[in-house]
């Protein structure tokens, strides 16, 4: 490897919110926490289903925001290992995200008869939220893998 190499870290400080993919940690913070909000505030038609899509949206939120205040601090002082660290975390929120997503748009089509219109409306919101929610994680995935392929 060559010293003219590049070398790639990860944003420390207000830097947090210039570079890409880390700002996609916004998006991922909105999207997250309406669907949070909106499976949270309507009825549980199938527990179990619904119960793993507040456990995803809740964990994913939590673990973000806990990844950029780290950031933001500047925990990860330039070490490589944190680049992985990103990598691994965004890949594995994509996958939550990817089937909570379908377990939320499956219950939403199986309640659509027994539910109230205002709830099923908050049912079809949370669906799309959490598509765009798991869309964000993916191409957040996708950067930091080359990031991680690059460092």
């Amino acid at each position: 490897m060559s010293s003219a190499a590049a070398s790639v870290s990860l944003p420390t400080g207000f830097s947090v919110l210039t570079t890409f993919p880390d700002l996609l940690f916004i998006p991922e913070f909105v999207f997250g926490g309406l669907v949070w909000i909106l499976v949270a505030s309507t009825r549980v038609f199938f527990q179990l289903l619904q119960g793993w899509v507040m456990f995803v949206s809740v964990f994913c939120f939590t673990f973000s925001t806990l990844l950029m205040c780290l950031y933001f601090c500047g925990a990860h002082g330039g070490k490589s290992s944190w680049i992985a660290v990103d990598a691994f975390y965004h890949s594995m929120a994509a996958l939550f995200y990817l089937s909570a997503a379908v377990l939320q748009a499956y219950t939403t089509i199986e309640a659509r008869d027994s539910a109230t219109f205002k709830t099923y409306q908050e049912d079809i919101a949370a669906v799309v939220f959490a598509f765009l929610a798991t869309l964000t994680y993916v191409i957040h995935k996708g950067f930091s893998l080359l990031r991680w392929k690059s460092s």
